[in-house]
């Protein structure tokens, strides 16, 4: 089949002109990019060529293979960005109209920056600026729906004067144009976002090679419903904290736009921006009604059940339940709080939701309150972090909003559904797998069910609880020395160290030296049940749990004082206690060998009235 590639395609796109669907040759592709792949195309109309970049959206076209070297593709929408004085083609959307072909012209490359050439072109009415309308793209944009869009033309941006005290204004001094949030990319060059701040993180510090930091971010929503996360470091920290609140709308301009971490970073954005010494932020001050207060993208309960591990999404239901608040002591020695809510909805299941540190206080006081009193609210979370530990729940996260009895639609369908026939519809809980009688969240296992079951062997831990006999602890090697340093506000380094030749300890991850070091248990204990034994490891707070002592108090009785004795009648005296331990089981990689890794979560003594209760449960329950 013949095909002709579209007269001065290349020229009449790096001039500005994207309203038109040309027809051009692929003559090469090539992959880019560490962090994030990203193909760079380059296209021909048979007389010039130009590289053009693939949005990730369509990076499957080059995998399946539907677009290849020598084919001939229609270019649907797509954007022309000047870098540093070189143009290129973002193409969001095309279509392949011949998958294998030969050669098509005698097609030269077209110079980067040859602007002389585009000046040739008649009505050309070359500018910095874009020809591409971007107030109208809308989210449709959004890189990670792979919605597309058809860029209207305009005339040239013409900013409005600005007559501050700066002198004479300068050429690339003038306003950038402000264009929705979707359509940011790297390969733009000046811009301006107007958007809400939906979340705002805490400060932060953290300590690395480098040396200590602080860091924040915030979180933006558009008019069009895009959203993006801001990111600020050390000084630039100092400039902005104080000045974001949550609520407010703001002119943001000249940062940076780098991959989103997806580990941290939960919006639906394939960027994120990093705000530099140059940047600039701006509130507006009239209040612009356009812009939503909050994005929300709901989940029914019963999809939570599905919803993979870590996982950050937003839900609503009704509160029928609210536990006191607790204090817990994080694995860095700091003490927390912890509250857990129970949550409804319309899909027959109920979730728990665990409140952690200022949300206790905070919103959790306020629905126990209410629910004390015989009301049973309505609570929207925004950003929610799913956990598998023995069934399904949501968490909260420095980025999380509560909303409790919000004025949108969902929360009063909800209200509705819950006063009319919802209060006395029965639901199952989606957050435990237990017997009547146990505790949160227990699944009951013999040791030999460990292996009988294979245990640990699945893509996700297993989380048991067993009731067995403490026979046998390793004492050659049952703690290590470890990096006291921070890394994080609430999290320490714990890395393990040596001491220098200066006598004083050293972190190779902190690059630092010390005088004094932490001690931390690494326990290998056995432990029996009436059906077998195994071996299983006990980290920091569950050896100060199964020993009874800290790992220092050992550490010095043994190496310091050289106490055998009396370090041995201390092990010892721990042995043959009976407790409940809480086991994560999860196989992993030792050398070139898999093997199942038990390790003790938590130690408690039993307590054999409350064990009995436990059992006459269950017989009860297997007798009915």
């Amino acid at each position: 089949m013949a095909v002709n590639l579209t007269t001065n395609a290349i020229a009449t796109i790096t001039a500005g002109d994207v309203d038109s669907k040309p027809l051009v040759q692929v003559l090469d592709i090539k992959l880019i990019g560490n962090s994030q792949e990203r193909y760079r195309l380059l296209l021909s109309d048979g007389v010039s060529s130009q590289h053009a970049m693939l949005a990730t959206q369509l990076n499957d076209r080059v995998k399946t293979g539907r677009v290849k070297k020598g084919s001939v593709i229609q270019l649907i929408d797509y954007i022309c960005s000047t870098v540093q004085n070189r143009k290129i083609i973002v193409v969001l959307n095309m279509e392949t109209i011949m998958l294998d072909c030969e050669l098509i012209g005698n097609c030269k490359v077209l110079p980067e920056s040859d602007v002389s050439a585009q000046k040739a072109l008649p009505n050309s009415n070359l500018q910095q600026s874009s020809r591409v309308n971007y107030g109208s793209m809308g989210a449709q944009m959004h890189s990670n729906n792979g919605q597309n869009f058809r860029p209207a033309v305009q005339p040239p941006y013409q900013p409005p004067p600005n007559y501050r005290n700066h002198g004479a204004i300068m050429k690339n001094e003038a306003p950038a144009r402000i264009i929705p949030i979707a359509a940011l990319n790297p390969y733009q060059g000046r811009w301006a976002i107007k958007a809400r701040v939906t979340a705002k993180g805490d400060l932060r510090r953290y300590n690395n090679a480098r040396g200590d930091g602080k860091v924040f971010s915030f979180d933006l929503l558009d008019s069009d419903g895009g959203e993006i996360r801001v990111t600020c470091f050390n000084t630039v920290v100092d400039r902005f904290y104080d000045v974001i609140e949550v609520g407010r709308v703001y002119l943001i301009s000249k940062g940076s736009l780098k991959p989103a971490q997806k580990n941290f970073n939960h919006l639906k954005n394939e960027w994120e921006i990093f705000l530099e010494a140059t940047s600039t932020v701006e509130l507006c001050p009239h209040e612009d009604g356009s812009i939503p207060q909050q994005q929300f993208s709901f989940k029914p309960i019963s999809e939570i059940e599905n919803a993979e591990n870590n996982s950050i999404l937003d839900i609503i239901g009704i509160v029928i339940s609210v536990n006191p608040s607790v204090p817990i002591l994080r694995k860095n020695g700091m003490e927390t709080q912890r509250r857990i809510v129970n949550l409804k909805d319309a899909s027959g299941r109920s979730v728990e939701l665990t409140l952690w540190g200022d949300f206790c206080n905070k919103e959790g006081q306020k629905l126990q309150e209410m629910v004390d009193s015989g009301f049973f609210p309505v609570l929207a979370v925004k950003a929610g972090k799913v956990s598998d530990f023995s069934g399904k729940s949501i968490g909260t996260i420095s980025s999380t909003q509560l909303f409790i009895n919000p004025d949108f639609p969902e929360a009063g369908g909800l209200r509705h559904w819950f006063d009319q026939v919802g209060r006395n519809v029965a639901s199952l809980s989606i957050s435990r797998d237990s017997v009547p009688g146990a505790p949160k969240n227990e699944i009951r296992k013999t040791v030999s069910q460990i292996k009988d079951e294979g245990l640990g062997r699945s893509d996700k831990p297993d989380w048991v609880t067993v009731r067995a006999t403490i026979t046998f602890i390793k004492t050659d090697t049952f703690c290590y020395t470890a990096c006291p340093l921070k890394i994080a506000e609430d999290r320490q380094c714990n890395k393990k160290v040596t001491k220098s030749g200066t006598g004083r300890w050293q972190c190779d991850r902190c690059n630092q030296e010390f005088e004094e070091c932490d001690y931390r248990f690494l326990l290998q204990v056995q432990i029996q049940d009436h059906t077998g034994l195994t071996w299983v490891t006990a980290f920091q707070e569950a050896g100060e749990e199964i020993v009874g002592f800290s790992a220092k108090e050992l550490y010095l009785l043994k190496f310091e004082l050289q106490d055998d004795a009396k370090f041995a009648d201390m092990i010892r005296s721990r042995l043959f206690y009976q407790y409940l331990f809480r086991l994560k089981i999860k196989e992993e990689l030792f050398g070139d060998e898999q093997r199942v890794k038990i390790t003790v979560v938590k130690a408690d003594k039993v307590d054999y009235t409350s064990e009995s209760s436990y059992l006459l449960d269950l017989i009860s329950k297997l007798h009915k």
